[in-house]
């Protein structure tokens, strides 16, 4: 089967966020699959950008085909962002007779966060007589409406949610990263028949992979282990839907406690978070910098607890599937989640606590709770978070699941009809 997949931030693990297109594309491979992946030359949340030689610039990355679409620079939510949106759309619009005629897929699916790739998708699929799917990461445009305070008449928005309405209505398949989403779904058009969840997953292999740390790292957290510190981590995107002030708020409690703060990252709070513990005298958080991803699972093994945290926002409503938290189980560490979310992963697999978001002092009186704890509950604890994501989200699981379902869906056209699930 020839899979093409349309995501406007496709990473690797050696360019950076975002890595799911990756994983899945390379499993698919490992089944016997042709995967291209098209994506933007330049997208924000890389921490690399590839290199392009021409508009349309090919690049093969463990087996998957990248096609890179020249789009300009940006910084920030500009207005740059947004024409290099439109420059993207436009492109995979001019040249869809080209990539169907040039790839064939059998399945096509638009997984850009915001949905109007959509369109130039319906467009190649029907010129490739293949299955057109749609992958949601986040609800658009609920999310700018809900989150950037965006009106529902805003032109922006009125164009975003034209196409979302027109991907319910015209998807084969739609595929969901977050649990609760279909009854929204079906408010905008969707038969309940097409929705299906697949969540976010990890790669277990990356944990016997790992690279060791900077020297700088290893001396900060080596230095706070001698004077018998208790290490909480955050590890990420430091932006504001992250909610770090809850964070820094309760190492200012813990002042007298012997725990110790770690920011490992990067992103436009850091440096208002910095200033803020400096000018408030707490002396119980560092700001790291951030490390490439073969070397977060050695970070966050140095760890004696891992938190994670979320603005309190209605949004959430529809559930999450962060893939930090799912690194952080990986890591085998107890979690402390500040989220009011319609699901919950940690609690469901008894991996630590969960507790209301942006509340320091909640938050302080959990860490001091883990703290506390006897060292084999709360070594049951990570087991448990481990146990569970390799259950539920390895993505040599997950790509099997999403291919059964390309496969369950009639009136399309298929070249290799010998599949089998190997699972």
């Amino acid at each position: 089967m020839k899979i093409l997949l349309i995501n406007h931030y496709a990473g690797s693990p050696g360019l950076g966020m975002e890595f799911r297109p990756f994983y899945f594309g390379r499993e698919w491979v490992r089944h016997g699959h042709e995967v291209t992946i098209i994506a933007a030359s330049f997208a924000h949340v890389r921490s690399r950008q590839p290199i392009v030689s021409s508009d349309f610039t090919e690049e093969i990355l463990d087996g998957v085909r990248y096609v890179w679409l020249k789009t300009p620079e940006y910084r920030g939510n500009s207005l740059r962002r947004i024409v290099n949106m439109m420059v993207f759309v436009s492109k995979l619009w001019l040249y869809s007779a080209t990539i169907a005629r040039k790839y064939m897929p059998d399945v096509v699916v638009a997984s850009s966060t915001y949905p109007l790739d959509n369109y130039p998708a319906h467009r190649i699929a029907k010129k490739s007589r293949a299955l057109y799917g749609y992958e949601v990461h986040d609800l658009w445009p609920l999310s700018p409406i809900e989150l950037g305070g965006y009106s529902k008449n805003h032109p922006f928005i009125r164009i975003m949610q034209a196409a979302e309405n027109y991907a319910f209505k015209n998807a084969d398949i739609v595929i969901s990263m977050l649990p609760k989403t279909l009854d929204y779904m079906k408010s905008h058009g969707l038969k309940p028949e097409k929705w299906h969840y697949v969540p976010n997953g990890i790669d277990p292999a990356e944990w016997s992979e790992k690279k060791a740390l900077p020297e700088k790292h290893l001396s900060i957290i080596n230095k706070i282990k001698l004077q018998g510190n208790f290490i909480v981590s955050y590890a990420g995107s430091i932006g504001i839907g992250n909610a770090l002030d809850n964070l820094i708020g309760a190492a200012a409690l813990l002042g007298k406690d012997p725990v110790q703060i770690l920011v490992i990252g990067d992103g436009p709070e850091k440096k208002r978070l910095a200033e803020r513990s400096a000018s408030s005298h707490i002396t119980n958080v560092n700001f790291l910098d951030p490390v490439p991803r073969n070397q977060i699972p050695a970070f966050l093994e140095q760890c004696d607890i891992l938190y994670i945290g979320l603005q309190n926002q209605s949004l959430f409503r529809f559930g999450i599937s962060p893939n930090k938290l799912l690194d952080y189980m990986m890591a085998g560490k107890p979690i402390i989640q500040a989220i009011n979310a319609g699901n919950d992963i940690v609690s469901d697999a008894g991996c630590g606590i969960s507790i209301e978001p942006e509340n320091p002092a909640i938050l302080a009186e959990a860490i001091k709770k883990i703290v506390t704890l006897p060292v084999e509950e709360k070594k049951k604890m990570g087991e448990k978070g481990m146990s569970y994501v390799k259950r539920y989200h390895d993505y040599k699981l997950l790509a099997p699941k999403m291919l059964s379902l390309f496969l369950s869906v009639k009136n399309y056209r298929i070249n290799d009809t010998t599949y089998h699930d190997t699972e």
